[in-house]
């Protein structure tokens, strides 16, 4: 007996019925993306090795889906360096390109390659899978979709109220309740100054970013461990245990924090971010969250966290300002902010919620049964009309048994049934059959082409 089939651990299948919920996802965010102006573009699966590697840290290189150089890939190896068994320096030699991780760092290698073509600020948005080796486990894939928009070469914090507004939108869209969480990076290196531990920030943000999960105690305990003194985990205190409004927090660190220029430059923009968001309208919540960290090293600004509010699953959009995104590249100076909606996780949430529209059952109008040679030569020429117009329709292929060709739309939720047999043939009219009611009424071919064109 043949062995069935399988996929690799971390990736999925879609069926139609899949496809049409994930465009759904595409779809939306495609059109909101559109709506505030930025431009698509895409950029190839796989890139070189030296694009890649070194920028997502020593555990991110691990990560890598490297791809095999093709040909004889072993043939400039020698016997020493096979039997070194040392992986790194093998790799190095026997690929030199891997799959993309993310869509940020082809992102800055596009930029910096087409920095002479690109008008600034730029306003990029780009929908393509990215491929982690990870380990799969609920919610974490490796394969899987990333929607991102950035707007590069502008300081302006009216890029970040541009961004919440986008997630405000989609979300609104989807009808699925959402939490922005909002941070700045500058406020994270004035806590670590304040509490005498400017060295320990990423131990320190690492730590409060494990507070909703592990508890106040716990969080400590990793901090002493982590070579901050008793002082200095105490001077924190009041700001893990901080409650209260976003007008509160920001007063209260304002006080905290007064002796560290960095920490009130950062301050200063929650502020002038927060005070345009009241006034900008957006619907769902939004909290300044002191804990969020979103890849410390990486973002030097806002950070931003989306939490969807009826689904446990981690973070479904997230972001946040990087002051030198192509200096990696040779390129200094340009400086961007961006988000990425997560569009498996969300693609989750909605199926969890059954957030769905009901028209995306199947997006077939009409089905024509297939009931002899004359009748389809009839009924062809209105088929033609209806997909001129616009109208998904389909011919059944064979000329199966009646209760067949019913069973089959039935089962793909076809909504109507058109059905020309030998009375219909002689009349010259069509026997319309709406699924839903079980109504049949017979209409001429112009009358059935206004049914389902006229709105």
């Amino acid at each position: 007996m043949a062995t069935k089939p399988s996929i690799p651990k971390g990736t999925r299948d879609f069926l139609p019925s899949e496809m049409a919920r994930r465009n759904y996802i595409f779809d939306t965010i495609k059109s909101v993306y559109s709506l505030y102006g930025f431009q698509q573009i895409e950029t190839p699966a796989m890139e070189n090795l030296s694009t890649l590697m070194g920028k997502y840290g020593e555990e991110g290189d691990k990560l890598l889906f490297k791809i095999l150089n093709s040909g004889d890939y072993l043939g400039s190896l020698t016997d020493e360096e096979l039997l070194s068994k040392n992986s790194v320096k093998l790799t190095s030699k026997l690929s030199e390109k891997g799959l993309r991780y993310d869509l940020t760092v082809p992102f800055a290698r596009f930029v910096v390659q087409y920095r002479d073509q690109i008008k600034f600020p730029f306003r990029r948005f780009q929908i393509q899978p990215v491929w982690r080796a990870d380990r799969p486990q609920k919610g974490r894939y490796r394969e899987f979709y990333q929607c991102d928009a950035d707007i590069v070469g502008s300081d302006s914090l009216l890029n970040e109220l541009e961004l919440v507004q986008i997630i405000d939108e989609v979300f609104a869209r989807f009808g699925m309740r959402v939490a922005i969480k909002l941070n700045n990076r500058k406020i994270l290196a004035g806590i670590a100054e304040t509490v005498g531990a400017e060295d320990k920030i990423v131990d320190i943000t690492v730590a409060i970013d494990k507070l909703d999960k592990i508890g106040i105690d716990n969080v400590n305990a990793e901090l002493l461990e982590k070579g901050l003194s008793p002082d200095a985990v105490a001077k924190l205190q009041p700001i893990l245990l901080m409650q209260g409004s976003n007008t509160d927090k920001i007063n209260e660190l304002s006080n905290i924090l007064k002796g560290s220029e960095i920490g009130m430059k950062g301050v200063s923009e929650m502020q002038t971010l927060f005070s345009m968001i009241d006034k900008a309208g957006i619907r769902c919540t939004v909290d300044a969250d002191l804990t969020l960290a979103r890849g410390l090293n990486y973002y030097t600004g806002t950070i931003i966290e989306v939490k969807a509010l009826d689904f446990e699953i981690g973070s479904i959009t997230g972001g946040g300002r990087y002051d030198n995104l192509t200096g990696v590249f040779g390129v200094d100076g340009l400086s961007g902010v961006g988000i990425s909606f997560g569009a498996d996780r969300i693609y989750d949430v909605l199926n969890g919620l059954n957030l769905y529209p009901e028209s995306l059952a199947c997006q077939t109008k009409v089905i024509f049964l297939n009931l002899g040679e004359k009748e389809v030569e009839f009924v062809l020429p209105i088929v033609k009309r209806l997909r001129q117009a616009g109208v998904a329709t389909e011919l059944y292929a064979d000329a199966a048994k009646f209760k067949k060709q019913i069973g089959y739309a039935g089962d793909r939720q076809i909504p109507f049934v058109a059905i020309v047999g030998e009375s219909e043939l002689q009349n010259g009219v069509i026997a319309l059959k709406d699924m839903t009611t079980g109504t049949q009424t017979n209409l001429t071919p112009e009358e059935l082409i206004e049914k389902f064109t006229i709105k």
